[in-house]
């Protein structure tokens, strides 16, 4: 299932909206992501960090409206929108859940379905298409989520079920824990800085836009900083699913040396993303539980760490 074509709903995630005069401009000084480079046509991935640079959330983020839609992982978008709402005081800058108003699908193959509903994509890294107050945005090459106001979820999901087949949402993470894309959950909030999930190399900081809270702790780290641990997929046998947070060990440190951040079922085993130590990831030898038991192998990730290129943004 995870390389044929499907669609899925998104039950994990939850919708936090921001709107209002001062949403985007409330939203630049809080957030990783420059907004500015939000269009009708550009979505975006981002996260909203603590003044030390921890990752309290990370969201896909897209306009709609008279302001901004943010999905994140459900178990954080009470937490988020409460703090937030401490900060929007002074703006014109209204934040609700609008997790029901909405529907999501993740569509893996599907442009034949979405052609059927008229959105279709352009060529863009984090392309939107509009249609009849459907929203879909490329996730990653071959994926798209898909977001559907509730009144539409029905009609929607028939047109999906006419050309593709229903998929599951494990087999919707493997495709994400294959591009390389992190996300934080409940398990590991405050856990990371955005550098250590590979945040900064698909578009979700930005270095150009100015301040947000935990910028200085992340541009320090970008600019003048060594970064000692980073993301890396990684395959483990068996099938009892690692859940976030859930910690790597090596025996060259004899210690833990970093936690999963996403996995999912994969043909014959599991497919994780995990942040570790570089020194144990160049090891060869990382474990998830104590040494010797549940070896991990090193995969690749679709795309290289570059920092040169990566202040550009």
């Amino acid at each position: 299932m995870a390389d044929s074509a499907f669609f899925c709903p998104l039950p994990h995630e939850g919708v936090l909206a921001v709107r209002g005069s001062d949403a985007r401009k409330f939203l630049q000084g809080q957030l990783t992501c420059n907004l500015n480079y939000l269009d009708e046509h550009t979505a975006g991935l981002g996260a909203r960090c603590t003044p030390k640079g921890r990752m309290q959330s990370s969201f896909r983020i897209l306009l709609q409206g008279d302001g901004c839609l943010l999905a994140m992982a459900s178990e954080l978008l009470a937490p988020q929108l409460a703090d937030l709402k401490k900060y929007a005081v002074f703006s014109k800058a209204t934040l609700t859940d609008e997790s029901a108003q909405w529907q999501r699908y993740g569509v893996q193959g599907g442009e034949a379905a979405l052609a059927a509903l008229g959105l279709v994509l352009g060529d863009g890294e984090h392309a939107v298409a509009r249609a009849e107050g459907r929203i879909a945005v490329r996730a990653s090459a071959g994926r798209t989520e898909l977001w559907v106001p509730a009144d539409q979820a029905s009609a929607t999901a028939e047109v999906l079920a006419e050309h593709l087949a229903q998929g599951t949402l494990d087999a919707w993470l493997l495709g994400q824990v294959r591009a390389g894309l992190g996300q934080v959950f409940e398990a590991t909030r405050e856990l990371f800085i955005p550098q250590m999930i590979n945040l900064q190399a698909v578009g979700g900081v930005s270095f150009k836009k100015g301040c947000y809270t935990g910028q200085e702790i992340v541009a320090r780290m970008q600019y003048l900083g060594k970064l000692k641990r980073r993301q890396y997929r990684l395959r483990l046998e068996g099938s009892a699913l690692p859940a976030p947070g859930t910690p790597l060990f090596s025996p060259v440190h004899a210690s833990a040396v970093g936690e999963v951040v996403l996995a999912a079922p994969a043909e014959g085993g599991i497919e994780l993303l995990g942040v570790l130590q570089a020194d144990a990831a160049e090891s060869g030898e990382v474990y998830l539980g104590e040494a010797g038991a549940n070896p991990l192998v090193l995969l690749g990730l679709p795309y290289e760490l570059d920092r040169d290129r990566e202040i550009q943004r």
